[in-house]
């Protein structure tokens, strides 16, 4: 699984990675996670508000902080 998180650094778009980077860890998640800042990168996936969560390829989260326990349910667990 690959997980890219959209952002152009500011606070939410950090919070965001540093939510998912955690889930991950905690719980020993085989995950691909990168951030991808470049907006010209960023509109390529039709994302106007951020941050942004891209998983295989598919906008799944945009505009809004997720929670540890929406990220937990966008991945399964």
């Amino acid at each position: 699984m690959e997980i890219i998180v959209l952002g152009t650094g500011c606070a939410k778009c950090k919070t965001t990675y540093e939510t998912v980077k955690k889930v991950i860890e905690e719980n020993n998640l085989d995950i691909n996670l990168s951030k991808q800042e470049d907006i010209m990168e960023i509109m390529k996936y039709n994302v106007m508000t951020l941050p942004g969560i891209v998983v295989d390829g598919e906008v799944k989260i945009k505009g809004h902080v997720p929670s540890e326990s929406e990220i937990c349910k966008l991945l399964g667990i």
